[in-house]
């Protein structure tokens, strides 16, 4: 009735104890070392299925979390540029100044007045467009579909 092979175990690593940290530990859109942004107009824009199951998820962590003093979040569209690509409404934004100094090159120059050594190479965040489309109100607008696989 029982037969005397062992158990197969399973191949491959163990499973983490910390899935969702490892997954987000990964370079992903919307995801930085402090928090996951999820456009809203895609979320919606998934399949039915996919929704009722984010509802679902959102709920127990609106429950288990909801105690918590929450700040309100202001999520801005934004990309890296090079500092000396910016214009001066963008230096602004980011907290630079630029100057002529005494020799007639441009100084870059941060808030508190520390200067910027290799601005060529100096990345920052800025504002962009938001390049996710917005569903209509009202509306329904259905998420992308993949090409078929050509054969």
């Amino acid at each position: 009735m029982f037969t005397p092979d062992p158990i197969p175990r399973p191949s491959g690593p163990p499973a983490s104890s910390t899935p969702l940290g490892d997954y987000l530990s990964r370079a992903h859109h919307g995801v930085d070392s402090g928090y996951v942004t999820l456009p809203r107009s895609l979320a919606e824009a998934m399949p039915l299925p996919w929704q009722q199951q984010m509802r679902h998820l959102l709920a127990e962590f609106h429950q288990a979390f909801g105690h918590l003093q929450w700040p309100v979040y202001r999520v801005v569209p934004s990309r890296y540029e090079r500092l000396v690509d910016l214009d001066d409404d963008q230096l602004a934004e980011v907290g630079c100044t630029v100057e002529v100094d005494d020799s007639g090159e441009l100084e870059y120059r941060m808030r508190d007045g520390r200067r910027i050594e290799d601005p060529e190479t100096h990345q920052v965040l800025v504002s962009c467009l938001d390049p996710i489309p917005r569903q209509q109100p009202g509306g329904h607008q259905p998420a992308p579909r993949p090409a078929p696989p050509a054969w």
